[in-house]
């Protein structure tokens, strides 16, 4: 039987296949924001009583579980959209099409939070210029590379990284240096940055909330499994990108909780909005200082190209889906190989950051990324156990009933948690959509515009024949029926 032929993307053009294994990992990383840690840590030392270690490992197994489920519908549906089209495939269309509006509220504004934190640092740096100005210069650089090339994102995205990878490691050994001269907690190996006698759990908990927000990024790396070299690959890059960046945030709070045991040796201006600055002078001066804070920059920079592209390529999947108007959510620029009306409007939404606020923004982040984490864990369920038919052996039901129930189990304890800001504007954006739902399904008495998510826009359909056998030891089950390559 002849392998069908790919539809091309609305403009003729496709994404472009270029991205390897560890290309992704880094995009993944980037959005991630490893120095985020140094910002967040004197508000998360203050509400966890100085347990800021403890709230990431808590963190980290919530999002372990969930990245699982991310690994097995990715490897099974290699499509960009993530959660929206997860969902869409495994359950049903239109609770893709709420999934994906209300987890867009996540994505389409954490673009415009790395605007605002370049934003504060610039302000700081340079006082006495209108912010607007850097808010202006930012989002025309940014805009500009993601448009030209995905390619080229990559490769800056990659040096970021790494030097921000650098000045961490530089970080951990001052600080090891100085714990064994006996500043700080006066050690280098301790539990009390993991338990004490007056440790509060609930308050725990409600840290490991704030620093959820530091792991959302590892799913973002669905968005490039269509520019991914083979989508065999996607799997590992998001328990690669979840394992990497959870190590960098444990080690990076473990050797700053020692140095810092008591969060009231911070000042005012680090327990309410960046402690990063204090941290670097405290450790190395002025000098260090500096160079943390332009390390905190070039991983704001890092995030922002990862975060705004994986978001244009959601709005491509949701227009060539004829959710979004087709014509323009859908165009692939045939020279760039980009979408590129979509990465033009993320970065006319980031200017926004001239006027609103880093708080308000943020409260509304973790709604859509729980949302998404919430839904995965069910769309692994759904396909498996009931698209598939699941043979029901104890191995199969352990690894798509079981883990995926204690994943929305405990992503349901930072929901618990979640600020009443969040909830409030969360469940406004929700209800919008669901407006808009009822006016695309003309008041769902049909499904949102039929689409085939197997049709991918690169030039693949379904999976390789040689993709089988890695993605079922990735722990995914891909569709038995695959295509070859175009």
């Amino acid at each position: 039987m002849a392998p069908k032929v790919q539809p091309l993307a609305q403009g003729g053009a496709t994404l472009k296949r270029t991205l390897g294994l560890w290309a992704i990992v880094g995009l993944g990383l980037g959005y991630m924001t490893p120095t985020i840690v140094f910002d967040t840590f004197g508000i998360v030392s203050q509400q966890t009583d100085n347990l800021v270690p403890l709230a990431y490992v808590l963190a980290l197994v919530v999002m372990m579980f969930t990245a699982v489920s991310y690994g097995k519908i990715a490897g099974a549906i290699p499509s960009a959209g993530s959660a929206y089209t997860y969902v869409r495939e495994s359950i049903h269309p239109n609770l893709g099409f709420l999934v994906g509006w209300t987890s867009l509220i996540d994505y389409i504004l954490l673009p415009m939070v790395n605007c605002l934190i370049i934003r504060n640092y610039l302000e700081q740096l340079i006082p006495g210029i209108w912010p607007g100005v850097w808010v202006i210069l930012y989002c025309v650089v940014v805009t500009s590379i993601i448009y030209l090339t995905m390619r080229g994102t990559s490769n800056l995205n990659m040096i970021l990284i790494v030097f921000a990878g650098i000045v961490i490691i530089a970080f951990v050994a001052l600080v090891w240096v100085q714990l064994a001269g006996g500043a700080g907690a006066g050690t280098v190996v301790s539990v009390t940055p993991f338990f004490h006698g007056g440790a509060d759990f609930g308050a725990v908990l409600a840290g490991a909330t704030v620093v959820c927000f530091s792991f959302i990024g590892f799913d973002a790396v669905t968005m490039y499994a269509e520019e991914a070299k083979h989508p065999s690959i996607m799997p590992k890059a998001i328990l690669y990108t979840v394992i990497l960046g959870g190590a960098i945030f444990l080690v990076s709070s473990y050797f700053t909780q020692l140095r810092f045991p008591d969060w009231h040796q911070f000042d005012d201006a680090s327990l309410t909005d960046s402690s990063l600055t204090q941290i670097g002078d405290v450790v190395g001066g002025r000098v260090f200082q500096i160079v943390l804070t332009a390390a905190g920059f070039a991983a704001t920079v890092a995030s922002g190209l990862a975060s705004h592209a994986s978001v244009s390529r959601m709005l491509l999947v949701m227009g060539r889906n004829d959710v979004l108007p087709k014509k323009v959510f859908g165009y692939i620029n045939p020279r760039t190989h980009t979408p590129t009306f979509n990465v033009v409007l993320v970065g006319a939404i980031c200017l926004l950051a001239m006027s609103f606020s880093l708080d308000l923004i943020a409260s509304f982040i973790n709604f859509g990324a729980l949302i998404a984490f919430t839904f995965v864990n069910i769309s692994v369920i759904a396909w498996f156990a009931w698209r598939k038919n699941l043979r029901h052996t104890p191995r199969d039901v352990f690894r798509y009933i079981v883990m995926p129930v204690i994943g929305m189990a405990l992503t349901g304890l930072l929901w618990v948690n979640l600020s009443a800001d969040a909830l409030i504007g969360g469940s406004v954006w929700l209800g919008i959509g669901i407006v808009y739902l009822v006016v695309l399904t003309r008041g769902f008495r049909r499904k949102v515009a039929s689409f085939d998510e197997n049709d991918a826009v690169t030039g693949y359909n379904k999976l390789p024949t040689d993709a089988l056998d890695v993605l079922s030891e990735e722990g995914a089950d891909p569709d038995p029926d695959p295509v070859v390559r175009r």
